[in-house]
Parts: structure tokens; C-alpha cells; sequence
């Protein structure tokens, strides 16, 4: 038998390799994360621009996407108003294809369509045409991502605030869709935005 101090030292020695061995795998542990997050490539104008037009559109992330906003609803639902002067889903929808559209277009370089200055003119909707302005909405916003995607560093840079305001003003009718549906009892909370 070990006498009381021989044993006591035996025992701090062990504890004392069971902590080095703790914190040498904290180390390694630690070095490990740190080098994973250095092969993270930095995020560019580019690409946090492309998140953010994805966020409003089909990736649903802290908000609700315009796709899913949109999602099973009837022309007639798109069509309802609360009877307070709001505009209705599909009144809004064809607002942010307007101007999603006529960005885009000046984005590209190409001609703007005729526009009389009214921004209530933009907010015209054709429950006959639902569907396609559905659809509509799905395709400027791809159209946007493409756009960006392909476009070089000097173009980014130069429209890089009105993109970011695109997806600002894409993000604040998406919420007034989905408060609408909410108003209307047309909206799914298992959605999101419960």
C-alpha cells in the first residue's frame, strides 16, 4: 500500500494528464473550426446581392418568398380587397412585376416600356390572367438572378444599391401579400409567418 502523500501525488498526477489531455483536444478541436472557417471564401457584392433576390423569391429563409406567398391561390382570392382602399395580392403582384420588369430592363440596357409617371397604374390586375401573372412574377425574378449572376464586377457595382433596394421593395409587398392572405383566412401558417 501506498502511503498517503505518495498516493495523493499519484492521483494529482493523473488528474493533471487527464486536464492536459482535455485541453489538447480543446486545442485541436478549436484549430480545426478555425481553419474551417478560413477556407470559407469571403462573401462578395455578388453574391450576398444574389441571397437577397433569392431570399424574396424562392428561398425561404427569415421571410416568407414571393413563390410561397403566392402559392394555391385562386384569381378570386388574388382578387379580394379588405374594403379599406388596400390593394388586393394580385394588385400587388403586378406591381412588383412592374417594377422588377422595368429595372431589369434598364439593367440590361435594353427599352423601357411606356410608363405615365402613376405608380397606381402599375398596380393593375386582370383576375382572368392570374395564372400567367404568376408566372410573370416566378420569371422577372429569375430573369433578375440570371442578370447578376452573369454580370461583371464594374456593372455590380455600379447598380449594386438598386438591386439591394429591389429586394427591399420586394420583401415589403411579399409581407403585405401574406398579411392580406392572413386578413382573408386564404393563408397556410405551416408556411411561415404564423
Amino acid at each position: 500500500m501506498l502511503s498517503e502523500p505518495v498516493a495523493l501525488r499519484l492521483k494529482a498526477e493523473e488528474e493533471l494528464s487527464s486536464m492536459r489531455a482535455m485541453m489538447l483536444g480543446l486545442v485541436l478541436l478549436l484549430s480545426v473550426s478555425a481553419l474551417a472557417e478560413e477556407e470559407k471564401p469571403a462573401p462578395t457584392l455578388k453574391g450576398m446581392l444574389l441571397e437577397q433576390l433569392h431570399s424574396t423569391h424562392d428561398k425561404a429563409e427569415w421571410f416568407v418568398p414571393a413563390n410561397t406567398a403566392v402559392e394555391g391561390l385562386t384569381a378570386d382570392q388574388a382578387s379580394w380587397t379588405d374594403g379599406k382602399g388596400n390593394h388586393s395580392v394580385g394588385q400587388l403582384v403586378t406591381h412588383l412585376i412592374f417594377w422588377n420588369r422595368r429595372n431589369l430592363e434598364k439593367f440590361k440596357g435594353g427599352p423601357q416600356a411606356k410608363f405615365s409617371g402613376n405608380n397606381d397604374d402599375t398596380f393593375n390586375y386582370d383576375p382572368s390572367k392570374w395564372d400567367e401573372t404568376r408566372r410573370q412574377l416566378d420569371q422577372v425574378m429569375t430573369e433578375w438572378e440570371k442578370a447578376v449572376e452573369s454580370a461583371d464586377d464594374a456593372k455590380i457595382k455600379e447598380w449594386y444599391l438598386t438591386i439591394a433596394h429591389i429586394g427591399t421593395h420586394n420583401a415589403y409587398h411579399i409581407g403585405e401579400i401574406v398579411m392580406v392572405r392572413k386578413e382573408q383566412g386564404s393563408w397556410n401558417p405551416e408556411k411561415g409567418v404564423k
